[in-house]
């Protein structure tokens, strides 16, 4: 008896196509999501600088209402006005406390508009 084997088929080589496609993807979805650009820092205060503290209180709560100075409500030109008034020096500390619900967005432009203002002892509290 003879058994007649089937005649083996030439094999063939992967297509790499598909695994082309995905990296070209891959690559277009990472070049959409990433950011180009210089990324701004705001510089905040020395650390250990709140041991030399001194003058009047000039604590900044930053709410999801606005910003409160000493406890009191104040739109950012009256507080810049109130705070000239409590400090002596532009370099005077200047505690940011931000409150629960906040967003980092708003804490951000008070900073600025602090720094814009030549104030450049900041210091986060939590």
């Amino acid at each position: 008896m003879s058994f007649a084997f089937a005649t083996p088929k030439q094999r063939r080589r992967p297509s790499l196509t598909p695994m082309i496609d995905v990296v070209f993807l891959l690559l277009v979805f990472f070049m959409l999501v990433s950011r180009f650009g210089i990324e701004s820092a705001v510089p905040l205060g020395q650390s250990g600088a709140a041991a030399g503290y001194q003058g009047p209180p000039r604590l900044i709560d930053v709410t999801p209402d606005g910003l409160l100075l000493n406890g009191v409500a104040m739109a950012p030109d009256a507080l810049l006005s109130q705070l000239s008034q409590l400090s002596t020096d532009l370099g005077d500390a200047v505690v940011l406390r931000p409150r629960e619900g906040a967003d980092v967005q708003t804490l951000v432009r008070a900073m600025e508009l602090l720094q814009q203002a030549g104030h450049s002892n900041l210091l986060l509290v939590e």
